[in-house]
């Protein structure tokens, strides 16, 4: 393609009245129409010129029938980029396509438990892990990750316990770790991986924000399933470019499962769901930014890196009462507000009546999330500094008053 990429980040896109989950879902989330939404993980940039062109192009066809066959472009677009960004090399059999990384958790879920089983998560963690065992009637065992000096880490004791005495079949690693930004090293995962082949644990490995790990900060991106064949036996590897590129409404997620008998099982139950065909146009967006989208998202995470810097130094000089848990990765900050002394409740409407700002409540990502935010940074500057100015005032004018 000989066109050039959208590179702009600095422009403001007025995302209203385009079924924006973010922008048009207030008033039915009980929201006011005015708050500055800096929640739901999706981006204020538009995606790639290329992947829009390929959709134009391919929307020239006229024609939208089923989409199935995994064609060799496809594929060899997805093994290059995983080759080339997380020395990975999947192959073609282990590849099944389902409409979103959630859908995956629920369909392994059900292929691989049964009603009444346990299965582990470490929050807090992105809330539809709990969801999905919960609605699908299985038992939820957390091994509560370890807040210490501004930064996590996993208690590996209570995780083993915690399989034992609940006999865990199931465990959702989430790497980069959503809400928390925290990179798990590759000692980390391997003591987790260790674990789960001892107690003959299956892992569902959500990777979607592999993409968003930082260098600039000293972090590497390292997949689960790669690191042992034992590992790779018992691992769905859950891969989209939605996070990456912006595409999350195309709804085309990649999941890698090389145990043919794991595979063929989530095939089946994909079909009792009727989730059998992808979407024609994130078939074709998927590849597109695969194989053209390189160059868009070095200099995305370029912004994004200024960004973080920007709101870093701006709590440091103006807020020292909100604490940055600086991110290794995923574009989402994880913010402490526990020196307001404010209950989840207090501090929630705090965050919207008073700041005028609609984030993520740190509650809804389970235990240890109390007294926390997590907050979108994919945005152009100027709206964050608008953000961080009502937060600001809202804080001094507390402070005041107390």
């Amino acid at each position: 393609m000989n066109s050039k990429s959208n590179l702009d980040f600095n422009e403001v896109i007025n995302r209203h009245n385009t079924n924006s989950v973010k922008y048009d879902a207030a008033a039915k989330m009980g929201k006011p129409s005015n708050l500055i939404p800096l929640w739901v993980a999706d981006m204020d940039f538009k995606a790639p010129k290329e992947v829009i062109d390929a959709m134009k192009e391919r929307s020239e066809h006229g024609i939208f029938g089923y989409t199935d066959a995994i064609s060799e472009s496809y594929f060899n677009a997805v093994q290059n980029w995983m080759i080339k960004h997380h020395q990975w090399t999947p192959q073609k059999e282990w590849l099944v396509m389902t409409p979103s990384i959630v859908n995956a958790i629920c369909v392994a879920i059900r292929t691989l438990t049964e009603v009444g089983d346990s299965i582990i998560v470490q929050q807090p963690v992105y809330h539809p892990f709990a969801e999905s065992i919960l609605t699908n009637q299985r038992n939820l065992v957390v091994n509560p990750l370890v807040y210490t000096d501004g930064t996590y880490q996993i208690d590996f004791e209570d995780f083993e316990r915690k399989i034992v005495e609940n006999q865990v079949k199931m465990f959702i690693l989430c790497n980069p770790h959503n809400p928390v930004g925290r990179v798990w090293s590759k000692e980390d995962l391997t003591k987790l991986g260790d674990l789960c082949v001892k107690h003959d644990v299956i892992v569902v490995a959500d990777e979607i924000h592999a993409d968003f790990v930082y260098e600039d900060f000293g972090n590497k991106h390292v997949v689960f399933s790669d690191l042992k064949p034992e590992y790779l036996n018992r691992t769905i590897t859950c891969t989209a470019p939605s996070k990456s590129f912006n595409l999350a409404g195309l709804q085309q997620s990649n999941i890698f499962i090389a145990n043919e008998v794991i595979r063929e099982n989530f095939k089946k139950e994909l079909v009792r769901m009727g989730l059998g065909n992808p979407n024609v146009m994130g078939f074709v967006a998927c590849q597109a930014a695969y194989e053209h989208g390189e160059s868009w998202l070095k200099a995305l995470k370029a912004y994004l890196v200024e960004n973080i810097r920007f709101i870093e130094g701006f709590l440091e000089e103006k807020l020292p009462e909100v604490k940055l848990i600086r991110p290794q990765g995923t574009y989402l900050l994880w913010l402490d507000f526990s020196a307001l002394g404010l209950t989840p409740a207090e501090l929630n409407s705090f965050i919207a009546e008073k700041a005028g700002l609609w984030l993520n409540s740190g509650t809804m990502f389970g235990v240890g999330g109390e007294g926390f935010q997590r907050m979108n940074i994919t945005y152009p500057k100027s709206t964050l500094e608008k953000a961080l100015n009502q937060l600001y005032n809202a804080v001094r004018m507390r402070v005041a008053n107390t």
